[in-house]
């Protein structure tokens, strides 16, 4: 079968991120050169919480984790089926064989070790199954090639950024606040930039989750009643994956609850005899490690810039996005603005996926996916592993 593009300009695409959360669809309207046509439909569909643990233990060495990975795999594979579904039933024509219409799946995975360092990265999936479940291509393994080529494997959504958010009279920063985080760098006249900045939501989700027994603090509100501590905010930042230079990718493998554990031992702070203030203020500061770590990394490699776009969870949390803007303006000496994607084109909540739709395009057009300057990559490579209907 050949895996030459069809005439349809309608992709797919999938993303399970670090906050596992659950599953992200898009489906995408994109050019004849891959330009950004519109989301015509949106999906989400929830991590069942048997497997939302499992992919987070996978994180970490365990019994039997090989036949363990092969099965969360699969499990994942039919929840991506179930969102790709979703898509195709909010299509005009609900016709039975509306995946004809979809030119190419974009299936990230859900990433469990994230080690460019030793030379790989895993993003757990089964793309066989999930192009038998949907009767249609798929592209997956996006990462790998990067990593191959002696690059970081991430970020790998800054030429996607700069395709839908480039501005030609001023420099704009693309900040995805999902598990961790990462912006994208966009100067007119020159080739986008970008790296992972730190942890996004997923410390200040694992504090909520240890003493609010919920998923995530909701609009920040928990946070914003605390103090920040600053010498504890001061220790946090003495991590030194934030003074390393780019190009630099990270994730759970850096920023777990053992990272937390011992941030909060070096605080002096025993978790079992914290005041309930005192477990405010965590939170408080936790927020301001994710705002400041950020606009830091934006305000060190970009100067100059004009405006910051936020997309995933984070840019659902209000307190979140006020702290943001006001270290931003602290560092930069002036006000910035900084508001959510969604004022550019494309909601918040599904940047990623949409990326995703548009790297199994380039895949398809042997077009290169990396900026061998954000990842360290010897060069341009086209990334993906196709998956024949």
């Amino acid at each position: 079968m050949s895996n030459a593009p069809t005439q349809s300009s309608l992709y797919i695409g999938l993303m399970s991120g670090t906050s596992l959360d659950g599953v992200d669809g898009v489906l995408a309207q994109l050019g004849p050169q891959g330009e950004w046509q519109g989301a015509l439909a949106h999906s989400h569909l929830p991590l069942a919480p048997p497997l939302q643990a499992e992919l987070l233990a996978l994180n970490s060495s365990g019994n039997h984790e090989l036949h363990r990975a092969a099965l969360a795999g699969a499990e994942l594979s039919r929840l991506y089926a179930s969102v790709v579904n979703q898509l195709l039933s909010q299509l005009p024509d609900k016709n039975p064989a509306g995946q004809q219409h979809i030119n190419a799946i974009g299936a990230h995975g859900q990433t469990v070790r994230h080690r460019p360092d030793l030379g790989y990265t895993l993003q757990l999936l089964n793309p066989a199954l999930l192009a038998e479940l949907t009767n249609t291509q798929v592209v997956a393994d996006f990462r790998s090639r990067d990593v191959a080529a002696g690059g970081q494997g991430a970020p790998l959504v800054p030429v996607f950024h700069q395709a839908v958010f480039a501005q030609t009279t001023h420099a704009v920063a693309v900040l995805n606040l999902g598990g961790m985080a990462n912006v994208s760098l966009l100067v007119p006249g020159t080739s986008p930039q970008g790296f992972d900045c730190g942890p996004g939501n997923v410390l200040l989700d694992l504090w909520c989750q240890w003493h609010k027994g919920q998923a995530f603090d909701a609009d920040g509100a928990w946070a914003k009643q605390g103090c920040v501590q600053s010498a504890w905010l001061d220790l946090a930042m003495a991590e030194p994956y934030f003074t390393l230079p780019p190009p630099k990718s990270t994730g759970r493998d850096l920023f777990h609850a053992h990272w937390l554990r011992s941030w909060l031992a070096g605080c002096g702070l025993n978790t079992a005899t914290l005041t309930p203030q005192q477990q405010t203020d965590v939170q408080a500061t936790l927020c301001e490690l994710t705002a400041f770590s950020a606009a830091q990394a934006i305000a060190q490699a970009c100067p100059h810039v004009g405006e910051v776009l936020v997309c995933g969870g984070g840019a659902l949390n209000r307190h979140l996005m006020s702290r943001l803007a006001a270290q931003l303006h602290t560092l930069l000496g002036a006000p910035v603005v900084v508001r959510p994607t969604e004022q550019r084109g494309i909601d918040a909540m599904q940047v990623e996926a949409a990326a995703f739709a548009w790297l199994a395009w380039a895949c398809l057009h042997k077009h290169a996916g990396n900026v061998p300057v954000v990842t360290g990559a010897r060069g341009h490579r086209v990334l993906g592993a196709i998956y024949p209907a």
